[in-house]
């Protein structure tokens, strides 16, 4: 018999384990991933739709493997624009003019391919969000397990001790009705009304700059496709230094948008097809181009986040806790592992497998990924302010001067000179933007669901933003590394994650199986145990894995569902405290008590989060 809700003492409408509300990149992650752990959901999105321009669109390496593991790579590769249409990022003029400067992009250069191929079996891609997100749609619908519903405004929550109540209205017929979940998932972008009923807030600098984007298609081939990148960014001279034209390509080479500072005084009006085509052209520098305006998208720029991701039982992803810049391409990819970083502990509590404890980690180990994600991004912002810095662009020069200046990076003089230097320094800063590989990936979870080993945390060999330290430390996402499972090609990211714990071990190892079936007894969660190396099923054929473990070969390496490390043994006398630390994990009731230190919840480990690249 369908029970009353205590908040209002009605019978809702509709019940289920999870309610999303938001339907873009971050809700419709979480649907998928609950999707494959079984965990019955409605997601609720107020357009009627799919996103219908191309809004993000850069995949990097990490959000590649959590695709991968979702079952959905081969139909995003299969789409996107690959790595090898990523490889330079591009400062000109305009873009049939004098090119500035050029820089090697997303680990396309000579000295940065070999660290990007060895991370990952995951190729970093460009598929825009109009485009990603009918795929997500898809396989959301072939797994049968959530509800999709479009058109669907959320409008309200309570929340007691047992569950949340959402009132939801159809846009189209205005009716209203109660759905009665017993956690809620705000992925309702920027301005979330989840994040205000619940009351959550971001801080930072909202809406502290003005663009507008449109969307276009023109054939650029002969000014792009000999130089490939996904980036195009126009010092035009007389515009106010580091106001750039930028070009984004959606589909090589015909289809793009154009981006550019807001200013009604700049002297075109944003509403005016008419005037945003003459302002393209201007960009391009080829007047008898053919420019065909699908969209015109006004919207501002924001650093924000929340300090807090959640409230009780309400917990918020992507957007709605974290905003930045468009640089570095990091809004959509840290939405979608927020969404992958809850939603197997959703399961496991819903599961009465873990104790709630483990949701207080969600915002433990996400909050200080979203806030370094947002501190990067504004640094990158202001770092292309140095390329028209390093041209001598000042406020107040005319274009005939600032021309001039362009002129004088190709003069035979001691001016020249110091200019091309400065403006060399000025892009090598770019790199920050465009090879973050340590942002990127190496991010570890310094408090959270893990146990720490007690050796100190690896340090990289070079800058912890630009550089990836592949390490097994408790927190760090799980070296990739080749292995053979008989004639089949494997990565160690492909033989864990899917919804389980794995265990990780090599010959020798033996204990680690019956500790894998203690902890079970104990915690009821299964811990699978898959051997590498001579004697085991999978097979390290080039040294990899022995190169990355940082363990005996009789030691442990146990792999939480996401990919992510969450303890480590040094050999197979550690085998009996698998248990324990299977139930610490967890929060299970089983757990014994952990004291609280330096800001750590009892029940989970180490000291606070700081964020940051490994």
């Amino acid at each position: 018999m369908p029970q009353a809700d205590r908040t209002s003492g009605t019978t809702p409408d509709i019940r289920v384990p999870v309610l999303v509300v938001g339907g873009g990149p971050a809700g419709l992650t979480a649907s998928l991933a609950l999707s494959r752990y079984g965990v019955r959901h409605l997601v609720v999105h107020k357009y009627p739709g799919t996103a219908h321009t191309p809004r993000a669109h850069l995949l990097n390496q990490r959000t590649g493997e959590i695709l991968r593991d979702l079952g959905v790579a081969d139909e995003v590769l299969a789409e996107a624009a690959p790595a090898e249409f990523l490889a330079n990022h591009v400062f000109m003029s305009t873009f049939a003019g004098a090119e500035i400067s050029r820089l090697d992009a997303y680990g396309n250069g000579p000295d940065r391919i070999g660290d990007y191929r060895a991370a990952s079996p995951a190729p970093m891609c460009n598929l825009p969000q109009h485009l990603m997100e009918p795929l997500l749609v898809a396989a959301v619908q072939r797994a049968g397990v959530g509800e999709l519903r479009f058109g669907q405004e959320f409008r309200s929550l309570e929340q007691d001790e047992d569950g949340v109540t959402a009132v939801i209205g159809d846009r189209d017929s205005g009716h209203e009705y109660t759905v009665r979940a017993d956690y809620l998932i705000g992925a309702d972008g920027a301005r979330s009304r989840v994040m205000q009923q619940a009351g959550l807030a971001v801080e930072g600098a909202s809406g502290f700059a003005k663009a507008v984007s449109v969307w276009f298609e023109a054939d650029l081939s002969r000014f792009s496709a000999h130089r490939p990148g996904i980036l195009y960014m126009g010092t035009c001279p007389g515009d106010r230094p580091g106001d750039m034209r930028v070009f984004i390509s959606v589909r090589p080479w015909n289809e793009w948008v154009f981006l550019c500072a807001d200013d009604p005084d700049r002297g075109f009006d944003k509403n005016d097809p008419e005037a945003m085509r003459a302002r393209i052209l201007e960009s391009i520098g080829d007047s008898s181009v053919p420019v065909t305006i699908k969209n015109i998208s006004p919207w501002e720029l924001s650093s924000t986040i929340a300090p807090r991701y959640a409230s009780g039982r309400v917990f918020c992803v992507g957007d709605a806790v974290h905003q930045n810049p468009p640089t570095n391409g990091l809004g959509l990819n840290t939405a979608v592992a927020d969404s992958f970083n809850l939603c197997w502990k959703l399961r496991l509590v819903l599961e009465g497998r873990a104790g709630p404890g483990l949701l207080d980690t969600y915002q433990t180990e996400r909050q200080p990924v979203g806030g370094q994600a947002v501190d990067r991004a504004f640094r990158s912002m202001l770092d292309l302010h140095g390329i028209p810095h390093a041209l001598g662009f000042t406020e107040g020069q005319s274009a005939a001067e600032q021309w001039r200046l362009l002129r004088e990076l190709e003069e035979d003089t001691k001016e020249g000179q110091a200019r091309r230097e400065a403006l060399a320094a000025a892009t090598r800063q770019i790199d920050y933007q465009v090879n973050a590989h340590g942002v990127e990936i190496g991010y570890r979870y310094r408090s959270g669901a893990i146990v720490p080993d007690e050796t100190p945390e690896p340090v990289p060999d070079g800058d912890p933003e630009l550089t990836y330290q592949a390490t097994t430390w408790p927190g760090a996402r799980l070296p990739h590394a080749w292995l053979e499972d008989g004639r089949r090609r494997c990565s160690t990211l492909d033989i864990t994650g899917q919804g389980r714990f794995v265990l990780l071990t090599g010959a020798g190892g033996g204990p680690w199986h019956e500790a894998a079936r203690a902890a079970a007894e104990r915690t009821g969660v299964q811990v699978t145990v898959r051997g590498i190396g001579p004697g085991e099923a999978l097979r390290d054929p080039y040294g990899q894995w022995e190169r990355v473990r940082e363990v005996a070969a009789d030691g442990c390496v146990l792999v939480r569902p996401d990919g992510h490390v969450g303890w480590r043994a040094a050999s197979a006398e550690a085998a009996g405290r698998l248990p324990d630390v299977m139930a610490r994990l967890l929060c299970h009731v089983s757990a014994a008590p952990v004291a609280a230190s330096n800001g750590a919840a009892a029940g989970t480990a180490g000291s606070p989060a700081t964020g940051g690249a490994g």
